[in-house]
């Protein structure tokens, strides 16, 4: 008897499992080694090397499988024991070495628990039809995913999971704001459109307030940046780089979010070193030639004077307490009595409730240039659909008009949302004017500038005087004259502010609105 014959075969068991969606039904790899350790009893089988793949087969490249391969060739088992066909391959080249190792007989043998096989011209053929379905399966379904993505965007929806300060609504199926989180998320992007903060400085400010990432992480630099730029918090999509209409709730103003972008922009350029900090310094110029009113630190002052870049200028330094007492009598020209500004403000509640009306020609504007744009965009997909447009025209005009409309939406929600409280404008500066005797007291030299570019333009330095053109309304304070008649309160010219009572408040109130209105 030839006892060759009944000589155990060497074989390498190939056990492979990917966390891909299409294969969450695939049995786990114990499962898939039982198995096929159970064959080897019944078919005699030597089992040479188990080699155990984490990784999708739907592109070539696996490097155990490779491994295995190369040891195939190499003669050190003749033959691969697999759960299933579509374990060994999903795609035509890794299906193709297969086949090749087979008829080269590098290799001998497959088995499988589901699936016959028989080296011979048939048996390769239905194994090459195993790895084409396999395959078809893997591309079919990437293709149903892919389409299911599209037509989610096509209907504004994020395909994925909520970004932070969002959540998934199971019930709707749909994403909502994130109530815990919205208003951080809303001051990140308005402390970073200032200017002022940089993402290290903005993630340690933030972070204190107590924003938490996914599982109540902190967040680092990398997150804050990365919400940043996701214009998802303005109301649009981007998704491979094209914009979509988004139907989630946005946090934040288009405006904002490009104003946030700008910032970004701007601080990723190289840095040079920074000089000393002069509030004052780079917003007054010298009335004599135009120049810059520059600054510098002498015997532990400051001292503010021309740059004189342009011409010989004979104006003078100014030091920076005598340029500080100057914007203190400037804002205290503007400030008013506690008095007054109960007045004001009771009178602006009056004539607000009074003249509130509806503007419906405006939005009715704003929502026809919406439409219209909506056609474009419907045209810009048909002529997309006809090959009339390449893709990338597409996407480059498509993401320009989404981001019109996408303004556009923001007018008409911020006009509906303002329209009847124009008022408000008025109110904050009867406030303002109220808090001006405040700061002349402060020693917060920021906040005094600030308050400064509210009140004027033009800032100019003569004679070591500070002298600038009031912005209306605080214009009407500052130049105020005393000839104030009853029956000329919406004259701002004739108003007595500071020697006048209840009448003087009324003018004030009565001009606010008179602006206002037009």
């Amino acid at each position: 008897m030839n006892t060759q014959n009944f000589q155990t075969k060497k074989f390498f068991l190939y056990a492979r499992k990917s966390t891909d969606t299409e294969e969450r039904q695939v049995r786990s790899i114990d499962d898939q080694i039982a198995e096929l350790k159970e064959l080897t009893k019944k078919e005699n089988l030597e089992i040479a090397k188990i080699f155990i793949e984490k990784q999708t087969a739907k592109e070539p490249g696996r490097p155990i499988f490779n491994e295995m391969l190369s040891r195939i060739e190499k003669n050190e088992a003749e033959g691969i024991l697999a759960w299933h066909p579509d374990r060994l391959a999903r795609n035509s080249v890794d299906g193709g070495k297969i086949i090749w190792l087979l008829d080269i007989e590098k290799l001998k043998e497959l088995k499988f628990p589901t699936f016959w096989f028989e080296n011979t011209p048939q048996g390769k053929f239905m194994l090459q039809i195993a790895f084409g379905q396999s395959k078809y399966y893997v591309d079919n379904l990437s293709e149903n995913i892919k389409r299911g993505i599209r037509q989610k965007l096509k209907n504004g929806l994020w395909p994925q999971m909520a970004p932070l300060g969002y959540l998934n609504d199971k019930n709707t199926k749909s994403i909502i704001v994130d109530k815990s989180k919205v208003k951080l998320i809303k001051k990140s992007f308005e402390l970073y459109s200032t200017g002022n903060y940089s993402l290290r400085r903005l993630c340690e400010t933030i972070n204190d307030l107590g924003l938490l990432g996914r599982k109540q992480k902190k967040l680092g630099i990398a997150n804050y940046q990365y919400f940043l730029k996701n214009p998802f918090y303005c109301g649009l999509i981007r998704y491979n780089n094209e914009l979509y209409e988004g139907k989630h709730e946005p946090i934040i103003a288009k405006k904002l979010f490009d104003k946030v972008q700008e910032v970004m922009e701007s601080k990723s350029k190289p840095n040079k070193k920074k000089p000393k900090y002069f509030v004052f310094r780079g917003f007054i110029r010298c009335a004599e030639c135009g120049c810059l009113i520059t600054a510098e630190t002498q015997k532990g002052h400051n001292y503010y004077h021309c740059t004189k870049r342009k011409t010989k200028c004979f104006q003078k330094y100014v030091r920076e307490e005598e340029l500080t007492k100057q914007i203190n009598q400037s804002i205290q020209k503007v400030s008013l009595p506690n008095n007054w500004t109960k007045n004001m403000i009771a009178e602006l509640e009056k004539e607000k409730s009074l003249k509130i009306q509806s503007s419906e020609s405006f939005t009715q504007n704003l929502k026809e240039k919406i439409s219209v744009i909506n056609g474009k965009l419907e045209r810009l997909m048909n002529a997309y659909l006809e090959n009339a447009v390449s893709l990338p025209e597409y996407q480059e005009n498509k993401n320009n008009l989404v981001q019109q409309k996408q303004i556009l939406k923001d007018k008409v929600a911020a006009f509906e949302q303002k329209r009847g409280n124009w008022f408000e404008p008025a109110i904050r500066f009867v406030n303002e004017a109220k808090s001006a005797e405040i700061l002349t007291k402060s020693r917060n030299l920021e906040e005094k500038k600030d308050f400064l570019k509210k009140l004027g333009s033009n800032f100019q330095i003569l004679n070591q005087k500070l002298v600038f053109d009031f912005k209306n309304p605080f214009k009407i304070l500052a130049d105020a004259e005393p000839r104030c008649k009853r029956g000329e309160a919406e004259n701002s010219s004739c108003i007595n502010w500071r020697k006048g009572r209840d009448l003087n408040s009324r003018c004030l109130a009565a001009y606010l609105l008179s602006k206002q209105a037009h």
